[in-house]
């Protein structure tokens, strides 16, 4: 019971007390780096800016200090459900990644994951899926044109672009032979096992809808600024509006620790084993060895979570925006047939190994 609620606790302050207010920092940064700016950098506190950091706290007192506004005629229920329909989503969604494999200290075993479901893949496009109902709900309830627009473009393309994920990842499910994120995670353990040998055009698929189904930049269609003011929430403010704005960045977070635990090794460090490893630290005992190798573990996890979290933002500030038409024409007529034909090949592979 303290297990479970201690790594509750950790992941749930990793997500929204830690990546969620820093990211939002990070993409600034990030976006002034490469375009030549210095980036927020005004916020301070007794004249100390810690690089601009302080605007995430200004950020939130901003945000608290703002209207709750409801445009008349709108649907108030749906309209303040509807943020948390996306959030909570994004929240939960991270119960079933492992940041770490198993470990026993002091004659106790630690699994580093909260929910160690058979089903975890499908746990988590389950979750994905209901976010589109707050989406929905959010455009429609809000009775404004841009809104349901920006409402109806998002459902067509997360719609579509879940139908092309789901079969990319089959070719994952038919490479290690489960479900369960936690064993697919043990499985790479070599090197070379790492799904991104196994399944390298899987990856492609899989990062680009899973990009497009965060409807961030170039797929970021159903909020374009330049067409529908803000989209499906256009009508919101205050802790409403942050609370898409949350989702959205936790979304990215959680996408980097699903295709580090699919392709890239998961917690494992490349050429390393896990005994490899326990024998460089038996210096500090066996439960020291344990734990020490569960801290390089549990390190390695998050370090590639932040690179993929950087090669989003980097996507993000790079690419023009797509159009619609050329959106779900990438959905239907390219990765939902290049998808199709990775299960077949992988099959064959399967068949004949």
């Amino acid at each position: 019971m303290i297990e479970s609620i201690a790594k509750i606790v950790f992941v749930f302050s990793m997500n929204v007390g830690f990546f969620a207010p820093v990211l939002g920092w990070v993409e600034r940064k990030q976006s002034a780096l490469m375009q030549d700016r210095i980036g927020a950098n005004r916020a301070d506190i007794l004249g100390f800016t810690a690089i601009g950091l302080f605007h995430s706290l200004a950020d939130a007192l901003k945000v608290l200090a703002k209207e709750d506004f409801i445009p008349a005629g709108a649907n108030k229920f749906f309209h303040t459900v509807a943020p948390f329909i996306c959030l909570v989503p994004a929240i939960s969604t991270f119960a079933v990644v492992p940041f770490g494999g198993r470990y026993e200290l002091f004659g106790h075993q630690v699994n580093l994951v909260i929910a160690d479901l058979d089903v975890g893949i499908l746990f988590v496009f389950a979750l994905a899926s209901l976010a589109t109902y707050g989406v929905v709900l959010a455009g429609w309830s809000s009775r404004s044109n841009w809104s349901l627009l920006g409402g109806l473009r998002a459902s067509a393309q997360m719609l579509s672009y879940e139908v092309a994920m789901g079969l990319t990842i089959i070719g994952v499910i038919m490479v290690f032979g489960s479900l369960r994120l936690t064993e697919i995670g043990a499985l790479q353990e070599n090197f070379f096992h790492w799904g991104i040998f196994l399944q390298p055009l899987g990856f492609v698929l899989f990062f680009t809808c899973a990009i497009a189904e965060n409807k961030r930049v170039p797929f970021d269609i159903p909020e374009a600024e330049s067409e529908l003011v803000a989209g499906y929430f256009t009508e919101y403010s205050g802790l409403k509006f942050v609370m898409f704005w949350m989702a959205e960045f936790l979304e990215i977070v959680t996408i980097s620790g699903i295709v580090t635990t699919l392709f890239f090794g998961a917690w494992h460090l490349p050429f390393v084993t896990d005994q490899m490893l326990l024998s460089w630290l038996q210096f500090a005992g066996a439960n020291g060895a344990a734990f020490l190798a569960m801290l390089v573990n549990v390190a390695t996890f998050f370090a590639k979570v932040i690179f993929f979290i950087w090669l989003q933002m980097s996507i993000r500030w790079t690419l023009p925006r797509f159009r619609y038409d050329q959106i779900m024409r990438l959905c239907w007529k390219m990765l939902l047939p290049l998808a199709l034909v990775n299960i077949l090949i992988t099959g064959l592979v399967v068949l004949v190994l």
